[in-house]
């Protein structure tokens, strides 16, 4: 320590430079905070609270259970059947409707060429405007009326609304509609009119040929 004399006798006793440097530095170290240092045995309790709440009620959720799924298969065949009964049934109707209209045609007089009911009717006049009336249109001629629809195996096969051709020597020359029980309704002849006759027994049971089954369902 440095003594400097002051005046009337008095020293002054001040600490030397190097030693106000030391102190100095040691308040500044005392005066930084301990750091906190968490201890090891700690670290599992610190996993634990980080763990995520959702995690957690994740784990204790029962394993999903399996849906089921719909029969994909069984809907379409179902779809199906109900697609082909309806069109069944749509195929009746407008058959029955066919024939509705040809019995509201009996008694119109036969004329050569005639396809009205005002000017009278041919075979293939009267089959021609009957099917027109729901939406269905034929060639003029028997004989091309023959190549429509698809070919009834035989007789016993007929249903209401099949066209039945008659014929010689393997030509068709007449055609009518047939009506169930055995019956068909046609235009026969000059001098006859729109008329029932039967395909089992008679003349034209001996003429008949074929049938044709159109698509009355479309």
């Amino acid at each position: 320590m440095k003594t400097v004399n002051l005046p009337h006798g008095h020293a002054d006793r001040r600490p030397h430079r190097g030693l106000r440097l030391l102190f100095a530095s040691l308040l500044a170290i005392a005066s930084v905070p301990v750091l906190a240092v968490t201890p090891v045995g700690n670290k599992a309790d610190s996993s634990i609270a980080t763990t995520s709440p959702l995690s957690s009620q994740a784990a204790l959720l029962p394993a999903t259970a399996a849906i089921a799924t719909p029969d994909v298969t069984s809907g379409a065949t179902l779809l199906q059947k109900s697609q082909d009964s309806a069109a069944n049934i749509s195929t009746v109707s407008r058959a029955r409707t066919a024939i509705q209209n040809a019995f509201a045609l009996l008694g119109t007089p036969y004329r050569w060429g005639g396809n009205s009911p005002d000017g009278g009717f041919d075979c293939s006049g009267l089959v021609g405007y009957v099917f027109r009336t729901i939406g269905i249109d034929l060639p003029r001629v028997s004989r091309a009326m023959a190549d429509q629809g698809t070919k009834v195996d035989s007789r016993d096969a007929l249903t209401e609304g099949d066209l039945v051709f008659f014929g010689r020597r393997g030509h068709v020359d007449h055609v009518g509609i047939y009506i169930g029980n055995g019956q068909f309704l046609h235009a026969p002849r000059t001098g006859r009119d729109v008329t029932v006759s039967s395909l089992t027994t008679g003349y034209w049971a001996q003429k008949y040929m074929e049938a044709r089954r159109l698509a009355t369902g479309s």
